[in-house]
């Protein structure tokens, strides 16, 4: 994926990996537009390439009470506003075909998530839109296997796409990164690594997805120093407030301190 033609994006000359960092899902615009702009500042007095993050649906939920969104017209529209507001791209995910081009026209990057990264029709229709493809890899796929999620989007005729390594299942409750992975994806394309989805602990008795954003330090650490390109974070002022997997979440007036630790980690080009 060439961050240079992603429209908005700055920094890219910096010799710094990019960072894909938002809420898990928009819980309207003022929690929206507080996390963005704290992020953009960051992204700014670093230098470091960014794109807000932000789900307009959760489709993937335990429960059938679970918070899924506050509509999606409104969450997209809530996504152009933080674009047009501080001059960055945006990413979203999407689940069904349908939805690639209805957010093809609010955000900049189409994300497919990790359970759905095999589904050719939802890859192939984010693909055709235009918009760079983020590929999560699947719980439960090789990291040799994403050549292939890889070469659905190329051969659709795009060729911007990125993989993210989100973690492997684990048993029934956990969640490994084997970072030998990291090298092999990158064969295919530039690879993202996300840290909070990575230590989450889901199907848990209580049908709320868990997690140990204590090791969101160590995990981000290890990937940058096997050479990610791309760190994907989710963050918010409250965790315990958000709607959607708080459990894994960094607190955001946490996320100064990590960043200066990964550029520091960066640097040494290891």
């Amino acid at each position: 994926m060439n961050l240079d033609l992603i429209p908005k994006i700055k920094h890219t000359n910096a010799g710094h990996f990019f960072l894909l960092a938002g809420p898990c899902a928009i819980e309207g615009e003022e929690m929206a537009m507080r996390i963005a702009e704290h992020i953009v500042q960051l992204s700014d007095k670093y230098k470091i390439p960014y794109i807000f993050k932000g789900s307009f649906k959760k489709a993937n939920r335990s429960r059938l009470d679970s918070f899924t969104g506050i509509g999606d017209e409104k969450a997209l529209k809530i996504l152009k506003k933080v674009s047009e507001t501080f001059d960055v791209p945006t990413v979203t995910d999407i689940h069904v075909p349908a939805d690639a081009a209805m957010a093809a026209q609010y955000v900049d990057v189409l994300q497919i998530p990790a359970f759905l990264v095999r589904q050719t029709d939802l890859v192939v229709a984010a693909a055709k839109t235009g918009k760079a493809v983020n590929l999560k890899k699947g719980q439960f796929m090789s990291p040799e296997s994403m050549r292939f999620a890889v070469d659905k989007v190329v051969q659709s005729g795009n060729k911007q796409v990125a993989i993210t390594e989100r973690g492997t299942m684990f048993g029934y409750g956990d969640m490994i990164v084997d970072f030998r992975g990291i090298p092999v994806m990158k064969r295919f394309a530039p690879v993202i690594l996300d840290i909070t989805h990575s230590l989450q602990q889901p199907n848990q008795q209580s049908g709320v997805t868990g997690g140990r954003p204590e090791l969101i330090e160590t995990i981000a650490k290890a990937g940058m120093a096997v050479g990610v390109d791309g760190i994907f974070l989710e963050t918010h002022f409250d965790p315990s407030m958000a709607k959607s997997d708080g459990a894994n979440m960094l607190p955001l007036d946490k996320l100064d301190g990590l960043l200066q630790k990964l550029i520091a980690i960066n640097e040494l080009k290891i």
